[in-house]
């Protein structure tokens, strides 16, 4: 079975002794098979994935959803649960705060039909891109106060409420706490203005015009725990003028930061990246994606001279 044809169980609390056998005794009970778990503890927030067959449980969807609950709320943890049916075609959750370019592209891919998903919601920290997105047919939230600072709660809500499969951040000038990271482990993307590792967190364009650099770039990336060090998807380059200024960099990043973010949401929807180590693997090379120079830039590339393949005379 694959990923998509399992049942998928999200608990997300307080550290504590005993969570995961209770939860697993109760799924042992119900005859559900578990298939695979993933686990983490960080800063005291504990949370667990698990992926189980729940095809021959001898109680009902509704009542395996409701007992979870009631487990959750007896340990005080959180227990969501999504079985196959709820996920028939797999929802977008797109976070924006005012720059409109990655959101606009991945609206055009929608309508060009690009996207095996729809977008169901888009959130914001503030009210800027509204407009853009209903005139698209898409919902909007703004869970942000005057200064910008998003209310998480309302936040995991609503992506709760869309029932989300992927949250991709496109351009959200905030930064996710482990509550919203740990319960979308591997199912948050993000774009950033840099070619990572260099230059992460905020005013990234800025520090590539401060640090003098011939080539910037933008990355896209899983988003974890720590802050632009999540495992890289795509990445796209650029020369830098001599003379450009902030804007002038920004001017000619922002189109790649549209083309990358798509890129990385493309790879992640079609099953077709995998996270191992720390680090993102293909898992189908024939697949046709830009993970990073364009073929024209690649051929541009000088290949010789290489160490080794340089013939030696006597002389030498």
């Amino acid at each position: 079975m694959t990923a998509r044809d399992l049942t998928e169980i999200t608990v997300v609390g307080e550290d504590d002794t005993g969570l995961i056998a209770r939860v697993t005794t109760l799924l042992f009970e119900h005859g559900v098979n578990i298939e695979d778990v993933d686990q983490a503890v960080r800063d005291g927030l504990f949370r667990m994935t698990m992926h189980v067959d729940a095809t021959n449980a001898d109680a009902s969807e509704h009542r395996l959803r409701r007992e979870l609950a009631e487990l959750g709320d007896d340990l005080g943890v959180d227990v969501r649960v999504r079985f196959p049916a709820d996920r028939d075609a797999r929802q977008l959750a797109v976070l924006v705060t005012r720059e409109s370019h990655c959101l606009q592209r991945l609206l055009d891919a929608r309508e060009a039909g690009e996207l095996d998903a729809e977008i169901g919601v888009v959130i914001g920290n503030h009210d800027d891109l509204r407009p853009l997105a209903e005139r698209h047919g898409i919902p909007f939230h703004d869970v942000g106060d005057e200064d910008g600072s998003h209310d998480e709660e309302r936040l995991l809500e609503l992506l709760d409420d869309y029932d989300t499969d992927l949250v991709v951040l496109a351009r959200f000038m905030r930064i996710l706490s482990p509550k919203v990271v740990f319960r979308y482990e591997g199912r948050i993307v993000n774009i950033h203005p840099s070619l990572l590792p260099a230059f992460p967190g905020a005013k990234a364009y800025r520090q590539a015009k401060e640090a003098g650099v011939r080539v910037a770039g933008v990355t896209a990336h899983y988003v974890t725990t720590d802050l632009d060090q999540g495992p890289i998807v795509t990445q796209r380059a650029f020369d830098v003028p001599d003379g450009a200024s902030v804007d002038d960099i920004r001017e000619r990043g922002q189109p790649l930061e549209a083309d990358a973010l798509l890129e990385a949401v493309r790879l992640h929807l079609n099953g077709d990246v995998a996270v191992h180590r720390g680090r993102t693997e293909l898992r189908d090379p024939g697949r046709e994606y830009q993970l990073g120079l364009s073929d024209v830039a690649d051929a541009a590339t000088p290949d010789h001279p290489v160490d080794g393949e340089v013939e030696m005379t006597s002389d030498d």
